[in-house]
């Protein structure tokens, strides 16, 4: 209970194209031989990251803190990379859209369904169909997240293990 445990994206669903995304899975509870987790967070590789980094183009971050419909809390950082340079009002406007999206599906979503869309791309490409109205986009996807506060319940029930 309470061990973090790593793994990447491609060992889960057997796609080559997801060997650069690592996941962490928060074991709440033990059956027999097999453990319950929830994710605690996901990352891309550093050299992933680095290898999307051009010269004469924009990176674009955000990080926010959303809490889920089921009361989870999470932190996730997206990261846009530009076909070419960006002036500072069309970087602060796809920092809005992407505060907006992340804030958006976490009012709407579960911790389990957020967190899903957040590692398929799902909020990804969101962020990319409404900020590429803003400036020509090559790259946009939710680089990082990290669940900073359990579910009322879920915290609970994980306490009650820990007494016993």
């Amino acid at each position: 209970m309470g061990r973090v445990v790593e793994n990447t994206l491609y060992d889960i669903t057997g796609d080559f194209a997801h060997q650069s995304t690592k996941l962490y899975f928060l074991v709440i509870g033990v059956e027999g031989d097999k453990a319950q987790t929830t994710l605690k967070g996901h990352e891309y590789s550093a050299d992933y990251l680095r290898s999307l980094v051009r010269r004469g183009s924009s990176r674009v971050d955000c990080i926010a803190e959303v809490a889920t419909k089921d009361k989870f809390s999470t932190v996730v950082s997206a990261v846009a990379f530009a076909r070419a340079r960006l002036n500072a009002s069309q970087q602060h406007a796809i920092r809005l859209v992407m505060r907006r999206i992340f804030e958006e599906k976490a009012k709407n979503l579960t911790y389990d369904q957020l967190s899903q869309e957040i590692v398929l791309g799902k909020v990804g490409s969101d962020i990319y169909n409404e900020a590429k109205k803003i400036a020509p986009l090559r790259h946009v996807g939710v680089r990082k997240s990290k669940l900073t506060k359990l579910s009322p319940e879920l915290e609970e029930r994980i306490m009650q293990v820990k007494k016993n």
